[in-house]
């Protein structure tokens, strides 16, 4: 299929990174490559809009198109999901986009849901022989009471996280036994299901990959030094981190990082950019989790692997549109 000349890129969703989702949005709105027509679509709690000019405009989603302010209908060819969580990021909006027969450049429903649900993601990649850490997976909090049982299996610290939420909210480190039980009340604020993880004790670094016309792609390894206990919330987003790109860590660490990051990629069949995070523990990567939407604002990650790579935001989206859209 030849490239499209109308893209949605849509942005916003239903969760706590509704405002990162837009900024993301806005950096990748402005790096498109200029022959395409380009709109900004969002989704919020009272539905569809688009953004002409600088006002928002109905949008019609079961056609994917609006009704411009001069009475031009303008119909969407081609859409990049860029919804950090619910329901982009898991999946449920490429899903709706496969019923309708939108075409986008993501990863798909399955792979992106998979990959949203840190537990199920990294029990998958365990049976592929991907280093993981030592986890237990809760369904909920009522009646939890066993933290002996807990602490007995994985040690401390631990780590209680979400298992169906991004940006590090809800996630704690636990030190004491009598944190557990907070941390996991805490982590099902966020979501649904809660796994709980032995402490790996490394380097944390991160691998953005992608696809273009010669296959599969890693970018530069960054690694994430916080001032904080661990990379949370506020370390992503409120300059409590320092990420190094590349990441100081050995030349076969390095090596092997990427190589992982790339098996990864394509075991989960993903699409687009995709962020897989490490902890390196003794030269080996234990993958943490899976990010098939990684930020993408001036502040974010990826887009300073790019940086070091010497290749162009601009670029970077032109070759996946053309490759993405080419399998379509």
């Amino acid at each position: 299929m030849s490239v499209m000349k109308t893209i949605g890129l849509i942005c916003g969703g239903l969760s706590s990174e509704f405002d990162i989702s837009v900024k993301s949005a806005r950096n990748i709105y402005k790096n498109l490559p200029e022959n395409f027509e380009k709109y900004i679509v969002f989704l919020d709690q009272n539905g569809w809009s688009v953004e002409v000019g600088s006002e928002k405009i109905p949008f019609d989603e079961r056609s994917f198109s609006f009704v411009s302010p001069t009475g031009q209908t303008i119909k969407i060819d081609l859409c990049i999901v860029y919804i950090h969580g619910n329901p982009g990021e898991n999946g449920k909006v490429q899903a709706y986009l496969d019923m309708i027969g939108m075409p986008y450049v993501n990863s798909g429903a399955l792979a992106s849901e998979l990959s949203f649900d840190k537990w199920y993601c990294n029990q998958f990649l365990k049976g592929f022989g991907i280093k993981v850490a030592k986890s237990i997976y809760l369904r909920s909090a009522d009646g939890f009471t066993d933290e002996n049982a807990v602490i007995s299996e994985l040690g401390l610290p631990v780590f209680v996280k979400p298992c169906d939420s991004g940006s590090s909210y809800g996630i704690a480190k636990v030190k004491s036994t009598d944190e557990l039980k907070p941390a996991i009340e805490y982590a099902f604020n966020e979501g649904r299901t809660v796994v709980v993880e032995s402490f790996l004790d490394g380097t944390e670094v991160t691998c953005g990959v992608y696809r273009n016309a010669d296959g599969t792609q890693a970018l530069p390894v960054t690694e994430i030094v916080t001032g904080n206990d661990f990379f949370d919330y506020e370390a992503k987003y409120n300059g409590m981190s320092e990420e190094i790109t590349p990441a100081r860590i050995s030349e076969q660490a390095f090596l092997l990082v990427q190589k992982t990051a790339k098996e990864v990629y394509d075991l989960l069949q993903l699409r687009s950019i995709a962020r897989i995070d490490f902890m390196l523990v003794n030269e080996v990567p234990y993958v943490i989790e899976v990010n098939t939407t990684p930020g993408f604002s001036d502040a974010s990650i990826v887009p300073k692997m790019l940086e070091c790579a010497g290749i162009s935001t601009a670029q970077f989206w032109k070759e996946i549109i053309e490759v993405e859209s080419s399998s379509l």
